[in-house]
């Protein structure tokens, strides 16, 4: 039985991956700065949530003695420069040095697909960057990619469908730029795998559905699924940018940031085959279908079942 340290684990996917690192029958500890936030995970009998803040290089180095390996989840969408670089690359290289300082080899970091030194937005650029930091420490390392990741709780399709119950049109920025969204479960699948397949230690790897769409047909599809499909209107660049820009100037987090904006300039989906990245597919894991998922937590599906078992339930399916 190993011990984990998950850093980010009261958050979308990570109570997901300590949910599945539960069944696989790893024991766990979730630091986190807000205790209320652990609600979600405190009850996995094999998890230790303790109240820290792993930004703290001695606090961080503490944390990881007696563990066998870190899965680092930490991540924001908005910010300016200075909140990207702390939250992305700062937090990598303590971890770095933590690692070295406790004995720690092995981690498992989740990164963003399309992470990349010259990409068009801080997200993409800092993601990079915190990648980059981990693979120069010399550590076990094994990089995970995600595409934007869909599940009960999100905060993607579940605000495209709610927005279409208010709205009489969607207006959208970015509405051709193509996604290839994972289910939550896949991505917590993928985790686990790394921590478990030796083999993967050293891999930069892109976690993805089978499925490509647009954005345009990602909200239409929302709609559908809540039953108050509305128009789609695509933005151009420049009124997109206004809107943006007022949306983060305006309290409380953004629906939409310009840095948002600029991620969208490039298409969310699999590398080609010649850039030599591989995707969970080389692990044998076969994502869901989108289509098969979306109706188990945004739609009225048939039956008895919570959300959370139907899910389970038609995994299967969905991969069909």
């Amino acid at each position: 039985m190993s011990n984990i340290l998950v850093l980010g684990g009261t958050g979308f996917i990570g109570r997901h991956i300590c949910e599945q690192l539960q069944r696989a029958g790893h024991r766990m500890t979730v630091p986190t700065r807000q205790a209320k936030r652990a609600d979600v995970v405190r009850h996995l009998p094999l998890l230790t949530v303790l109240t820290a803040n792993v930004h703290d290089p001695e606090v961080l180095a503490q944390l990881m003695a007696g563990h066998d390996a870190v899965v680092n989840l930490v991540a924001i969408l908005h910010g300016n420069e200075a909140a990207f670089e702390r939250a992305h690359v700062t937090l990598a290289r303590t971890i770095a040095q933590a690692c070295q300082r406790s004995g720690v080899r092995r981690v498992v970091h989740v990164s963003a697909l399309g992470a990349a030194a010259d990409g068009p937005s801080m997200y993409l650029r800092s993601k990079a960057k915190g990648e980059a930091v981990l693979q120069a420490a010399g550590l076990d390392l094994t990089v995970l990619r995600p595409s934007v990741v869909f599940g009960e709780g999100d905060r993607f399709l579940n605000l495209f469908g709610g927005m279409q119950k208010l709205l009489p049109l969607v207006p959208l920025a970015g509405a051709d730029t193509r996604f290839q969204p994972v289910w939550v479960e896949d991505v917590a699948s993928a985790v686990v795998h790394a921590l478990t397949d030796t083999a993967t230690i050293g891999q930069t790897v892109e976690v993805v559905g089978p499925d490509v769409f647009t954005l345009r047909e990602l909200v239409r599809m929302a709609g559908r699924t809540v039953g108050h499909q509305r128009p789609v209107l695509g933005m151009p660049r420049a009124v997109a940018y206004f809107q943006a820009l007022l949306m983060e100037l305006a309290p409380g987090e953004p629906l939409m940031s310009t840095d948002n904006l600029s991620s969208l300039e490039v298409d969310n989906v699999a590398s080609p085959a010649s850039a030599g990245i591989p995707t969970t597919a080389s692990w044998g894991l076969t994502p869901a279908h989108l289509a098969a998922i979306l109706p188990t937590y945004m739609g009225t599906v048939a039956g008895g079942q919570g959300p959370r078992n139907r899910l389970l339930s038609l995994r299967a399916k969905g991969r069909a």
